[in-house]
């Protein structure tokens, strides 16, 4: 198996990262909103939900795929889950783009399935007409048939895009395309190494549950111990926790305080056996970093009751034997199959089916679960930026 110290090594954390994981060794609560509560209506509104959808997901930079869905120069994968229908593409210098899966000249749909594939050329199946991976239209058939055609203007449609800390983000609109806290967030990514990752597993699920009530559970870690009692709650305390921002962004960290004496939060290695960092990026996806490999969630909203999750699971490096190989197929299971699928995703399809009998106007929160409050309080604020 990997160490996956290997990656670490000579890595520190960012003063951001430490800064929380000081405030743990010194069982140091930020200050938390005490008890509040999430009205029902924005997970059951369709009303509500598509303000979200036209202000938010239509809107702003997300997240999209990590570095590792696309290793090599002379790569594309199609991509339609977010509403649009994308192509992802590594050029011959390295460089990630995303375009519309488009052929410019009569609209078909380039590249068909949802595999990523080695390529250097994208082919109109229609027609014919040839696009390079960094999206210039290289030929057509009968050129002489187009007297009037500026090859240099027909290239594919591109969206905004920004690569950085391992992980691809996009922006439905040039006019909102700002990387800026992307660019931060990258740092810490950055210290997990999670741009030098392998993907071993990538999975797609669909949830009978809105997006916000999945993004919830990865919130707060009062339900840890109680609905992971049968996969990892008993690896769990309710412990020491800490939080803060990054713009619209949260980042949180819990520690075994118990085993933190001694340990060196400066070294990355060191500190990842003792500290679990979360984040929770608007609009919705989810970096979970675990000792030893790293998940990444996409949350790509279909209606107000339905939600696709993208799961890739990041490990130090490809497994070079069938023992190291069996292990990440278990890790892969016991989280995405296990604790993912059966545990926090049917939590949410529950909870959405209770939601919409009416019998429960707002949520309850306890001061375990404000980053929940919080996390509401940025899609709220959103909406209103778009008015």
């Amino acid at each position: 198996m990997a160490n996956p110290s290997t990656l670490l090594d000579g890595r520190r954390p960012t003063d951001g990262m430490l800064a929380l994981a000081q405030d743990i060794a010194q069982n140091k609560q930020r200050e938390g909103l005490g008890q509040t509560s999430v009205p029902a209506h924005v997970y059951t509104d369709p009303e509500y939900f598509a303000r979200e959808k036209s202000a938010i997901f239509d809107r702003l930079p997300q997240i999209i795929c990590p570095t590792a869905l696309l290793p090599e120069p002379g790569m594309a994968v199609p991509h339609d889950a977010t509403g649009r229908p994308l192509l992802i593409t590594r050029d011959a210098q390295g460089q990630a783009h995303v375009f519309l899966n488009v052929c410019r000249h009569r609209g078909t749909r380039l590249v068909e399935g949802d595999e990523v594939q080695c390529t250097k050329k994208l082919v109109c199946p229609y027609h014919a007409w040839t696009y390079s991976v960094d999206g210039r239209l290289l030929a057509l058939p009968r050129p002489d048939t187009f007297p009037d055609l500026d090859k240099g203007s027909m290239g594919l449609v591109e969206l905004p895009s920004k690569e950085t800390g391992g992980i691809i983000w996009f922006c439905p609109k040039e006019e909102t395309a700002d990387f800026t806290l992307a660019e931060k967030l990258g740092e810490d990514f950055d210290a997990l190494g999670m741009g030098e990752h392998f993907l071993f597993r990538r999975k797609t699920h669909e949830v009978a549950g809105n997006w916000k009530l999945i993004m919830d559970a990865f919130l707060e870690s009062y339900h840890v111990t109680r609905l992971h009692a049968q996969t990892i709650g008993p690896f769990f305390k309710d412990g020491v926790t800490s939080g803060d921002m990054i713009g619209p962004h949260a980042r949180s960290a819990v520690g075994r305080l118990e085993e933190m004496e001694g340990v060196d939060l400066t070294d990355m290695t060191q500190m990842r056996r003792v500290v679990t960092f979360a984040y929770q990026t608007m609009p919705g996806a989810l970096v979970i970093p675990s000792p030893d490999y790293i998940n990444l969630m996409v949350m790509m909203p279909q209606a107000h009751d339905r939600t696709l999750v993208e799961d890739f699971m990041l490990i130090p490096e490809a497994p070079a034997t069938n023992k190291a190989r069996d292990h990440w197929e278990r890790s892969w299971a016991l989280l995405d199959g296990g604790v993912f699928a059966s545990e926090d995703f049917r939590a949410a399809e529950l909870g959405q089916q209770g939601l919409a009998t009416g019998a429960v106007p707002e949520l309850t929160l306890g001061s375990m679960e404000g980053g929940i409050r919080r996390y509401h309080e940025t899609v709220e604020e959103a909406l209103r930026a778009a008015n």
